[in-house]
């Protein structure tokens, strides 16, 4: 897998390479081209980076993580973090906004359909979806002090055609005497 590091130049400016690593290993991505159809490049074929090489954290593996740095076994940091997001929901669910921490707050939503003026509002058929919404923390959401690995695309897989197994409906030609 070949790797290059990602460098941001100011015009007019040398060049600085400022490589602060975060975590053990930097966030990976793919160029890509695309056809853009709105905005100034709109026509044009341009070069896009997108994330890859991203693996899920399950929730227990999560906790087990959390565990090794407290007093606390996993099924207990299971416990404590499914408990308050069940806290958070029910004072939501009651109309209350909920500060979580860095994450962010949690607050109620809904969807509203627009009624004229003049008709009756309906709650029961013009409110619909309530929702948990999470509005994240700046702070927290936003990664500074990253750095970036280039790598090469996968190839697709290719859709082939499954082989007919024999007397499956496969021609053979020896149905038509051939």
């Amino acid at each position: 897998m070949s790797s290059q590091l990602l460098r941001l130049v100011k015009p007019g400016k040398k060049e600085h390479k400022k490589i602060i690593t975060m975590a053990n290993k930097p966030l990976q991505f793919v160029l890509t081209t695309i056809k853009m159809s709105v905005g100034k490049n709109s026509g044009k074929t341009v070069q896009i980076a997108k994330p890859t090489g991203r693996h899920r954290v399950d929730f227990r593996n999560f906790c087990e993580r959390v565990a090794k740095s407290t007093r606390f076994n996993r099924q207990e940091v299971e416990a404590v973090l499914n408990y308050a997001t069940e806290i958070a929901r029910d004072i939501v669910a009651n109309g209350d906004i909920v500060e979580f921490g860095d994450l962010g707050t949690l607050k109620p939503s809904f969807k509203s359909k627009a009624v004229p003026q003049g008709e009756v509002f309906n709650v029961q058929k013009h409110i619909e979806k309530p929702v948990v919404r999470l509005s994240p923390s700046k702070k927290y959401f936003t990664l500074t002090d990253v750095s970036y690995e280039q790598t090469t695309a996968k190839p697709k897989k290719s859709k082939t055609e499954p082989t007919p197994k024999p007397n499956e409906g496969g021609n053979t030609g020896e149905a038509l005497g051939l």
